[in-house]
């Protein structure tokens, strides 16, 4: 993600794509537009939680196939291949993470805040995947990668609390 990001062209809000990549507007809030997205991803796992593992599954996979291509868009509309505004990585990261989690609130949190970790410190391969793919599929994969690594953590404290 690029570390100072120019001003959102009107042009982005008027391209239902792009403010859904922005995270219906959550990317564009001041400080931690990262943070914000993974925040508006709450409610819509909250819904997503009604699903069967599969169904869920196979829907946050469809939602990251979508994400290259509108992530994709807004980036060429904004200018900026990983505009900072841009958080539907954030948002399918966080799904990612929850991927079958135990339920309650806890665990929200819990994987919110390992989520937003591993998307900031990015450790080996995410760092290497962030500087060097680009288009949609490479301000997505990241994210998506954070996400698998906050789901390892999350699941492993959950054995390591039932046992």
């Amino acid at each position: 993600m690029s570390t100072s990001s120019p001003p959102i062209p009107a042009a982005a809000w008027r391209d239902p794509l792009c403010v859904i990549a922005l995270g219906f507007g959550a990317g564009a809030l001041p400080n931690a537009p990262g943070t914000w997205g993974t925040l508006m991803a709450l409610p819509f796992y909250l819904l997503l939680t009604r699903l069967p593992v599969p169904a869920y599954l196979a829907l946050t996979i469809v939602l990251f196939a979508v994400g290259i291509w509108i992530c994709g868009k807004a980036g060429r509309v904004l200018g900026v291949h990983d505009h900072g505004a841009i958080v539907w990585d954030e948002m399918v990261g966080f799904w990612v993470t929850m991927v079958a989690a135990p339920s309650g609130w806890l665990w929200i949190v819990a994987g919110f805040v390992l989520f937003r970790l591993f998307d900031i410190w990015k450790p080996w391969p995410i760092y290497w995947l962030d500087r060097r793919v680009s288009g949609g599929f490479g301000v997505m994969v990241d994210d998506v990668l954070a996400g698998i690594y906050a789901a390892l953590c999350l699941h492993l404290g959950g054995v390591v609390l039932a046992a």
